[in-house]
């Protein structure tokens, strides 16, 4: 009996109800603590003015940001309707112009021509001449300096120190092999895959763009042809390798630089054709865009070495600068080749020389 009392002793609850009752205080105490100390560190962030007002302005700001954006995607819309608007009303009067000066030129054969019908039609020649100076310069107002746009990466301000002006501007594209790569080894390796590659090799893409950059440079009132040469010359501008085209000519301008992304580079660099055809051009160009990466590999006379020294290069590069006319500026666009040192300082001088410009873009530009 003694045993069993001794026991019921060891079990009593209250010990127990005591432990359960100090860890629930415990508990609580902390809770409240809790509580309390992130109420204080929320009211002091809504107390603070200084953050309050920087949260207010930075929304303001975000909200007219998203504004003005809207904004100018209207206005950008708009213009274009206007401008596209007043070439095609110019479009429809120069065919006017035409049509009535063929009237004109048969009625002053025509022996049965009366002074007041020719009278009429030159009249009515001037007035419509006089509308399409109008629009013209409609289309320079509203459209800025140039007629294509060219959308880069980013916020970075394409400052490159190439003279854009000129009446008559000539682009030379260097289409031949070594523009696939810049070393060697990746060169002879691209040359013989299939033609996508070649078309989608980094460096042919930068020449690309590059060609599309310089045209949304060109003056809307400017005439323009895009030559590319290798071993061969051709135009991608025109049939009429000469002919100079119209910059306001948005359609076949969008078109020229188009047929660029269907070159695929091959063959060696024949530069000394290049420059001879540009002296025989009437009227000559009054300035020049020279896209290349290196120096000449053949002239006209050809080549029978299997490896065109450095030395070789630079004598052809002199043959075929003799063949510029004089008083021309040349901007050239060197991109990077391995294994030909002397072309930087040789297209330099020719930059220098000519007064143009000289510029080895980066691999973002533009």
């Amino acid at each position: 009996m003694a045993s069993n009392k001794k026991k019921r002793r060891n079990l009593d609850p209250l010990s127990l109800s005591f432990l359960d009752v100090m860890f629930c205080g415990f508990g609580a105490v902390i809770l409240i603590f809790l509580i309390l100390d992130h109420t204080s560190t929320v009211a002091d962030v809504i107390s603070n003015p200084d953050i309050t007002a920087e949260i207010n302005l930075l929304e303001e700001e975000v909200l007219e940001g998203e504004l003005g954006l809207v904004a100018l995607r209207n206005t950008f819309s708009d213009t274009n309707f206007e401008v596209v608007t007043a070439q095609g009303l110019a479009r429809r009067i120069q065919e006017q112009i035409e049509t009535f000066l063929q009237e004109l030129a048969a009625l002053e054969n025509s022996s049965v021509a009366t002074v007041d019908s020719v009278e009429k039609l030159r009249a009515d020649v001037e007035a419509l001449e006089e509308e399409l100076l109008r629009l013209q310069a409609s289309a320079f107002e509203e459209e800025g300096n140039s007629v294509r746009q060219f959308m880069g990466d980013g916020n970075r301000q394409y400052l490159s120190g190439l003279f854009l002006g000129g009446q008559r501007i000539l682009i030379l594209v260097d289409s031949s092999a070594s523009m696939l790569d810049s070393p060697l080894v990746n060169i002879i390796r691209t040359r013989n895959m299939p033609v996508e590659r070649k078309l989608q090799a980094p460096k042919w893409q930068r020449v690309i763009k590059t060609v599309d950059w310089i045209s949304t440079q060109l003056p809307i009132t400017s005439q323009y042809q895009l030559w590319n040469f290798s071993d061969s010359l051709s135009s991608l501008a025109s049939t009429d390798r000469d002919a100079w085209q119209e910059v306001a000519d948005r359609d076949q301008l969008n078109a020229a630089v188009e047929s660029v992304k269907t070159l695929v580079p091959a063959n060696g660099t024949n530069m000394e054709q290049v420059f001879r055809a540009v002296a025989n051009m009437s009227p000559l160009p009054d300035n020049i865009f020279l896209i290349t990466d290196g120096l000449p590999t053949i002239s006209d006379r050809g080549s029978s070495d299997a490896l065109v020294t450095p030395a070789r290069r630079l004598e052809l590069y002199e043959d075929a600068v003799e063949e510029l006319p004089n008083g021309v500026p040349v901007n050239v666009v060197l991109m990077p080749l391995e294994g030909d040192p002397s072309a930087a300082a040789a297209y330099w001088q020719l930059a220098q020389y000519t007064r143009g410009s000289f510029l080895t873009p980066s691999k973002d530009w533009p």
